[in-house]
């Protein structure tokens, strides 16, 4: 496989880059930037082949089979659509889009057109997750009653910029950090959440954008779900919790894009430590996601997982908008 990186972004110098020459035949062939000394600078410092300022001269390169996209959120929708158009496999960055609508004509263009499309969450990619998600389905807490996320972390100065000053590029922490959650909880309980409740401030560091936000999600089986995410704690840890009529797991420092963290097992017998796989995460998400682009198998999170993460965090941002519980609308998907 060949790729093409839409957007000389962070994640993928951090993580997406190295994940995908970690696969078997490969490669990248090209990467898109606005600024053409910046994208030229990128491509040479990471040893791709061709840089492009427009989009549509990276997408006619016939040798190019997939993208990679990790613009600013307002970019997904256009860049995506023009990518399925190409006949490119797409892997786009949370969130997939600015609007639900958005979210949905992309999923149903990529159908259309029979190229695969997923989402990068990367959190259900984790061994920590997987393995939470095993205890969940197997039964080892019994029923479960009621989950907690706590995903408030002190924002990185390098990565603040548009994420906490600029509404009409997708910034604030529920289009950045409870859109992830929304997956982790759909992820683990395997339901969508039906209606939320929420508050939403500015705590010190957003500038027109929310930078901390507190809600409680109604799942359909019952289970109450509540969450907090901030860009401003530098100090409180981050985990998840689910709680059943035979047990709770206690997670703590496993909401990163790192294989660290531990898990506490606890129920009549006492309390246990939890052993998990602690391989790559984003080696994994790209070696779902190329599998899937061959016909084998599926991406570790779709489309439509990204559609209805997307779904859930616009109604917390409706819900802390308006002071009303407000229902999730996934588009009809």
């Amino acid at each position: 496989m060949r790729w093409g990186l839409i957007g000389a972004s962070r994640i993928a110098s951090s993580y997406v880059i190295d994940a995908i020459r970690a696969q078997a035949g490969s490669e990248i062939q090209s990467v898109l930037s606005s600024d053409e000394a910046r994208g030229q600078a990128y491509a040479q410092d990471h040893q791709i082949p061709d840089s492009y300022t427009d989009l549509d001269a990276l997408l006619a390169d016939d040798s190019v089979d997939a993208v990679y996209i990790s613009t600013t959120n307002e970019k997904h929708h256009p860049q995506a659509m023009a990518a399925i158009a190409a006949g490119k496999h797409v892997l786009c960055e949370k969130p997939l889009a600015m609007t639900l609508g958005e979210a949905v004509e992309m999923v149903r263009a990529a159908a259309d057109k029979d190229v695969t499309f997923a989402t990068n969450h990367h959190l259900r990619n984790a061994g920590s997750h997987l393995a939470i998600r095993d205890l969940i389905a197997s039964g080892r807490i019994g029923k479960v009653l009621s989950a907690r996320v706590f995903h408030a972390v002190n924002l990185p100065e390098h990565l603040r910029g548009w994420r906490i000053n600029d509404a009409s590029a997708g910034g604030g922490v529920i289009p950045d950090i409870t859109v992830h959650d929304a997956d982790t909880v759909r992820f683990h309980l395997a339901e969508d959440p039906v209606d939320v409740v929420a508050k939403a401030g500015v705590s010190g560091m957003g500038e027109g954008v929310e930078d901390s936000v507190m809600s409680v999600w109604s799942m359909p089986s019952g289970v109450m779900v509540q969450s907090h995410e901030s860009f401003t704690h530098g100090y409180a840890g981050t985990g998840v919790e689910f709680h059943g009529t035979e047990g709770s797991i206690f997670a703590r420092n496993v909401m990163t894009q790192e294989p660290v963290g531990e898990i506490r097992l606890v129920d009549a017998s006492g309390e246990s430590q939890v052993p998990y796989e602690t391989h790559n995460l984003y080696h994994r998400a790209i070696g779902l996601f190329a599998g899937a682009a061959a016909g084998k198998g599926a991406p570790s999170a779709d489309g439509v997982d990204g559609v209805k993460s997307l779904a859930v965090a616009l109604a917390v941002r409706e819900a802390a908008r308006s002071g009303q519980a407000t229902h999730v609308d996934y588009g009809g998907l």
